[in-house]
């Protein structure tokens, strides 16, 4: 059944970093409150948020008074403990649902649940251990990819294994953790689709945009993305494959490698995306908006593009640039965080591209 919110209804959001930020603002626009959920302290979206609390995920006090204040609940990352969920979705609904959130959570589940749906995947083998790692070389070879089966992100919880003899210190890396062995994928560029399902079941996907990584943190988006026609549309049926398959509800980033015999899906993120910043000024409707439409139970947006856009992320000292950026006709978005950090995402800047 649709639950449609009123204007003057309350979101609520588990993090409070960026992406919980930006959300709030888009909400705001629809006249929707948001309360944020934050364990630490002056998070970066408690400055346009109508209500903030801040608590650990096992203060279930805090929990149980969050639910019953909220409409609606999302979140903006997905390392969310189980028995915070457990409590909150018996308080308001949550979206996207669980079944999306727990197959995120674990690359070994995500990337069975992807063959599952018929498509191509990087060759993977579970890695519970010293002597299934010898399996998994054996089977993949190197050069390949040992990660931490949960909790990685940014580069994070990765080891390479260019060689065989690289494989026990990759494995040390992972300090007991669960892994998951990922053969490397001969692919040109990587690609990201950012798709919305509603609750009525519609589904509306973004153009497909070109990443570039450094140092596993993404560092540009720019769209168009170089693809064929069937490509783009390859993309977008991929994405709403998934979207329908864990009958989703929000906004998804589905990431794609760009191979000679087609597209191969490195994985999903089920919440709006890094990727996807790039629709704040290159569509009527940007990624955020979308996903607040989506779990309110408004119609989706028209997400069209009506501009070429390059999106590059603010990370650490290029805050000290921040003058140069603003000398130019570049968008600006900053994410209110008052540490400057090696590695740490500070905003970003949208391009308009030229003709």
């Amino acid at each position: 059944m649709i639950k449609t919110l009123p204007v003057g209804a309350t979101i609520g959001i588990l993090g409070g970093g960026q992406l919980g930020r930006m959300l709030a603002v888009a909400a705001s626009r629809l006249g929707l409150r948001v309360h944020i959920f934050e364990p630490g302290a002056n998070p970066p979206a408690g400055d346009v948020s109508h209500r903030v609390t801040t608590a650990s995920y096992d203060d279930h006090a805090a929990l149980t008074a969050f639910g019953r204040s909220v409409d609606v609940i999302t979140y903006e990352f997905e390392n969310i403990p189980t028995s915070a969920l457990d409590l909150l979705e018996t308080l308001a609904p949550i979206h996207p649902g669980r079944q999306a959130l727990a197959t995120s959570q674990d690359r070994l589940t995500e990337k069975t649940f992807l063959q599952g749906l018929g498509l191509q995947t990087a060759p993977f083998a579970d890695v519970p251990d010293a002597i299934a790692l010898g399996a998994a070389m054996d089977s993949i070879g190197a050069p390949a990819i040992l990660k931490t089966r949960r909790m990685g992100y940014d580069g994070k919880g990765q080891a390479r294994i260019m060689v065989a003899a690289d494989a026990t210190a990759a494995f040390a890396d992972m300090q007991g953790a669960p892994a998951i062995l990922e053969g490397f994928v001969n692919f040109s560029h990587e690609i990201s689709i950012i798709g919305a399902r509603g609750q009525d079941g519609s589904v509306a996907c973004y153009d497909p945009g070109e990443n570039v990584h450094q140092s596993g943190i993404l560092r540009t988006t720019k769209v168009p993305a170089n693809l064929t026609a069937s490509q783009r549309t390859d993309a977008v049926l991929i994405a709403a494959r998934v979207l329908n398959a864990l009958d989703y509800v929000g906004v998804m980033g589905v990431e794609l490698f760009v191979t000679s015999t087609g597209l191969i899906v490195n994985e999903f993120a089920p919440r709006v995306h890094n990727s996807g910043h790039w629709t704040q000024n290159g569509c009527h409707i940007c990624q955020f908006e979308q996903h607040i439409r989506a779990i309110a139970g408004w119609p989706l947006g028209d997400g069209s593009r009506h501009a070429d856009v390059t999106m590059e992320n603010l990370i650490g000292d290029d805050m000290n640039k921040l003058v140069e950026y603003a000398k130019t006709d570049a968008a600006i978005h900053l994410y209110g965080k008052s540490d400057i950090k090696p590695g740490r995402k500070m905003g970003h800047v949208n391009r308009i591209v030229r003709t």
